[in-house]
């Protein structure tokens, strides 16, 4: 099982704004392209996307639907990836203060993803992730007028 987590300088709100945007899952998905949905209004429950995902020389068409959502809390998918099986994926908005602690869970439920998973997959998993999430921080705090936070240490006088 990966689970990360991810402070994002954001409201609940403004985090689900982009989780909830069709056109950015592409930039902040490691590895997906050609996003398009294909059932319902994302991320509404039972709608589902379509997209291609690149591994090395392999190229497979999966498909995400949403198993539960509560706007500004909740985003649990499943990712059906053909032969290698469905994902569980659970994306929890926990306010921090006033941003917003994200908790990204994902892991096999069916198929050749659960028969093979093992700790080394975690760790590609937790590398993978670690890359997703930064990519959807940025996406969120890109309209951020302050510089990024940063801990700096000053001389102290005297």
């Amino acid at each position: 099982m990966a689970v990360r987590h991810r402070l994002i300088r954001k409201s609940p709100e403004d985090v689900w704004e982009v989780l909830s945007d069709v056109k950015r899952y592409g930039d902040w998905v490691v590895g997906t392209s050609r996003v398009e949905p294909s059932e319902g209004q994302w991320p509404q429950l039972g709608a589902a996307l379509r997209y291609r995902v690149k591994v090395g020389p392999l190229t497979l068409d999966n498909q995400t639907v949403v198993r539960r959502s509560e706007p500004a809390s909740v985003l649990e998918l499943e990712a059906d990836s053909g032969c290698l099986g469905t994902a569980r994926i659970a994306i929890e908005l926990r306010p921090w203060g006033e941003h917003t602690l994200l908790v990204f869970d994902e892991h096999p439920l069916r198929g050749a993803g659960g028969a093979l998973h093992n700790g080394l997959l975690d760790a590609v998993q937790q590398v993978r992730h670690r890359v997703m999430l930064a990519r959807l921080a940025r996406l969120c705090e890109e309209t951020e007028s302050s510089a990024p936070y940063t801990a700096q240490l000053r001389p102290r006088s005297g």
